[in-house]
């Protein structure tokens, strides 16, 4: 009879545990989208299953927002008289032959394909923490700080012209436009 009694009693704590375990779990589901943290946890992917899940069984405000599209980057830079966008300057690069040592290379070409003719200066690129094997003209491309390098030392890139150069890194880095200036 001591045997039947454990054996319940020990199923008794697994159920509690279980229903434990799944309370908490939806309480860090309702609690993290409200609060952030989900953010701060760097490679959680279900983050927006969550956030719509959260968002579709919860009451909605009073004030309905639009909702804002995810843009890393605006699309539009306004100076005092004219406009340009970042997709006017088109960053190519590709595979080069590797240096003797066995290092791969990278060949990138930075052009300024502005449909209104403007020229374009102080054009900084993301680019993580850009490193060489082999050395790149400062004045053509450099790294300032993390995830932020100078193109053409901030001077301006003509429109229809472009400025090309090679590193070599055992990998490539993904290239985009941080910011810049237009003129005409």
């Amino acid at each position: 009879m001591c045997t039947t009694t454990s054996t319940s009693f020990s199923a008794v704590r697994r159920r509690i545990a279980v229903l434990v375990a799944f309370f908490w779990i939806l309480v860090l589901i309702m609690v993290l989208p409200r609060t952030g943290m989900l953010s701060k946890i760097h490679g959680f992917r279900l983050e927006s299953l969550i956030s719509s899940a959260v968002n579709e069984v919860l009451p909605s405000p009073h004030r309905k927002l639009l909702a804002s599209k995810s843009v890393d980057k605006p699309t539009r830079f306004w100076d005092d008289t004219n406009k340009c966008t970042e997709s006017d300057i088109q960053i190519n690069q590709g595979p080069g032959a590797p240096l003797p040592s066995g290092i791969p290379t990278y060949t990138v070409e930075i052009a300024n394909a502005c449909l209104s003719g403007c020229d374009i200066s102080h054009i900084h690129i993301r680019c993580g923490w850009f490193s060489s094997a082999h050395t790149i003209d400062p004045l053509i491309f450099m790294r300032v700080r993390f995830n932020d390098c100078l193109l053409n030392g901030g001077g301006t890139l003509k429109h229809g012209t472009s400025i090309s150069f090679q590193y070599a890194n055992s990998y490539s880095y993904p290239l985009s436009v941080f910011s810049m200036r237009c003129s005409f």
